[in-house]
């Protein structure tokens, strides 16, 4: 559990039995009344609720049960790393196949109701003339539309006994009230039958409302398949996160090593990681260098390299060398289970327009029924029939249900939250999505946000006597036996242009560069430093290297038995929408600010070619907060 500030505890649980704006609205307000809560949130849309105080799990659990709905202690788990398998839509299935059955028995209700009836389509001999027989199959047939859905009716009846309206008791007392009349002109019929009265039975006929009883729950499953739909959509970016979580690890046990599930792995084991594992808990490497793809958690596009003292995060992806590693955070310590958490409280925290919605939504449902039984009473004192009134006052129920503002409110806060995660964005509270709006200025990494990630070969510089094939074919050659992404960036480069030799007594020298023997001799890649130690670097090549790097490039330099082959320039490139998204942008009022933790030479080169307004470079992950609270001094 996360504890802020002033020591309460923020704890989540599953609801159970919500169906509308006002069944969430009903239980946020009774467990804000359990004494030691301090706040209470509720999402109809995930049927969850976040509570913050000090209040017994029990307690909370219940004051929700005495409001007529359950609930339990999300998952028996942590807010930090609740069950993937929980947030599964199940309820989108289940409603289908209720549609299905609905739309198919209502199809052959209304043929017989309003096909032959109105249209004069044909229907057994049996039934000409009986029109008892075409009462009594109508019944039948709204009877088992009416059990295929009476989750309406338990629901709606039950909100009602707890004097707790909500939208299904709406739905429950139109279909009801249909249904009651419509029975009632049946056994009028057969009364009137017995005495030979054939014109009041035909009259009966036109008082059947059984066809709009079962109309009314097929129409309204319509629409809670589709918001069942809109809600599993919502949920799948915090699945796709929770995916990331390793299931197993490597440990090191008395010197052998053991694969066991990652969440026994404790503060202070040594786990180990090979290339391609995920890493399994957040860490600090105790021994060996490698390239780490941290994109799923920090969206940079480049590996980045770790050697000895580096700290790995869980969920990341070891590429290339053999990684030996110190457990510093597990479990909900992790930063993978705290991004998880953060999305997850999100879903069960409001925004301040959705509280808004919460507020009508909590007297809608009582003002409506109070409305529909006016409107009866005033069609019967204006003279008509009854049946002519309850059809008016059904006809307020229904159009009232289901409430546009306390269902749209929070599924178009939950769309956008679910839309932007799966775009890297997300937003620590539903809040902070409505605040965006306001937004004055946006600050946009460097790496996979303004370029494109992936390295590429930008210029080539050919040392006095050697062909830019040749610094190719060598450079390719070199690099063949490295995993490093600017390696990969060489040989993409090289693709096409034919075959490079083998390289022998391969040797990577950690942060500086690369040694191997090529056709019998030695070939060396890496910094100027680095070849400065094996060959003789020209004052002109060593200028133009450098005016590379201004341009924010990283320039490669090779040398091949003692002498210079010349520098090959790789830069991970702006895209190629990025100027005008910047463009865009400040169109809109925005001052656009990047932020990296790139060299100031490279940010500021990327920067001009975006046409930012404004470049923070040199900044370390733990100092992007600080820039961040500078900046919201000049604006929000």
């Amino acid at each position: 559990m996360s504890i802020p500030e002033g020591g309460t505890i923020l704890k989540q649980f599953d609801v159970t039995g919500m169906s509308c704006a006002a069944c969430s609205a009903r239980v946020e307000k009774a467990v804000s009344h359990v004494p030691g809560v301090t706040a209470c949130a509720v999402s109809l849309l995930t049927n969850s609720m976040g509570v913050e105080g000090t209040a017994p799990d029990q307690a909370i659990i219940d004051a929700v049960q005495a409001a007529g709905y359950g609930a339990s202690v999300q998952g028996g788990q942590t807010p930090s790393a609740p069950d993937g398998d929980a947030l599964a839509d199940h309820e989108t299935p289940r409603l289908r196949r209720r549609l299905c059955w609905s739309l198919g028995f209502l199809l052959i209700l209304m043929y017989f109701s309003m096909g032959h009836m109105m249209w004069g389509w044909p229907l057994p001999g049996f039934y000409d003339g009986n029109h008892v027989a075409m009462g009594l199959t109508q019944l039948l047939l709204t009877v088992i539309i009416m059990v295929i859905n009476q989750k309406f009716f338990i629901s709606g009846y039950k909100a009602l006994w707890h004097r707790a309206p909500n939208m299904d008791t709406l739905v429950a007392l139109g279909a009801t009230a249909a249904f009651v009349y419509s029975t009632y002109a049946l056994f009028a019929m057969t009364g009137a039958q017995v005495r030979g009265d054939a014109q009041a039975v035909m009259g009966y006929m036109h008082d059947f409302y059984f066809e709009s009883a079962a109309m009314i729950l097929t129409l309204i499953t319509v629409g809670k398949t589709l918001e069942a739909h809109s809600k599993g959509k919502t949920t799948d970016a915090l699945r796709s996160l929770m995916q990331l979580s390793p299931k197993t690890a490597r440990l090191e046990r008395n010197g052998e090593e053991v694969v066991g599930p990652a969440e026994e792995v404790a503060l202070g084991d040594i786990f180990l990681v090979r290339p391609g594992d995920s890493i399994p808990v957040d860490g600090v490497v105790l021994s060996g260098t490698s390239a780490v793809n941290e994109s799923a958690l920090t969206g940079e596009s480049l590996p980045v390299d770790k050697a000895e003292n580096d700290t790995v995060s869980a969920g990341t992806i070891n590429q290339s060398g053999f990684l030996r590693c110190r457990a510093t955070g597990v479990g909900e310590d992790t930063a993978l289970s705290q991004i998880i958490r953060m999305v997850s409280d999100a879903a069960a925290t409001k925004a301040p327009i959705a509280k808004t919605a919460d507020k009508v939504a909590g007297v809608f449902v009582p003002v409506v029924i109070g409305i529909a039984a006016v409107t009866v009473a005033v069609w019967l004192l204006a003279g008509q029939s009854f049946g002519y009134a309850l059809a008016r006052g059904i006809s307020v129920l229904v159009i009232s249900c289901p409430c546009a503002l306390g269902l749209a409110t929070p599924v178009a806060i939950m769309v956008g939250s679910g839309v932007g995660a799966k775009n890297g964005i997300l937003f620590k509270t539903a809040a902070s999505l409505e605040e965006t709006g306001r937004t004055q200025i946006v600050v946009l990494d460097k790496t996979g946000t303004v370029t494109t990630g992936q390295p590429e070969i930008t210029d080539i510089l050919a040392a006095e006597g050697v062909s830019e094939n040749d610094l190719l074919r060598y450079a390719a050659a070199l690099e063949s036996k490295s995993e490093h992404p600017l390696s990969r960036a060489v040989l993409n480069g090289y693709a096409g242009r034919g075959t490079y030799p083998e390289a022998e007594d391969f040797a990577a020298v950690p942060g500086r560069g690369l040694t191997a023997r090529i056709e019998g001799e030695t070939v060396c890649g890496g910094n100027a430093g680095f070849i400065r130690e094996n060959a003789a670097l020209p004052a002109d090549i060593a200028r133009r290297a450098e005016a590379l790097a201004g341009e924010g490039k990283t320039p490669l330099f090779f040398s091949r038995g003692g002498k210079l082959l010349g520098v090959i320039a790789v830069a991970d490139v702006i895209k190629s929408d990025a100027a005008e998204a910047v463009r865009e942008l400040k169109g809109m009022g925005l001052r656009v600010v990047m932020l990296t933790g790139d060299n100031p030479r490279t940010a500021a080169a990327i920067g001009a070619e975006a046409g930012v307004d404004a470049v923070v470079a040199g900044v370390l992950p733990d100092g992007k907060e600080a820039v961040i609270r500078k900046l919201r001094d000049s604006g929000k």
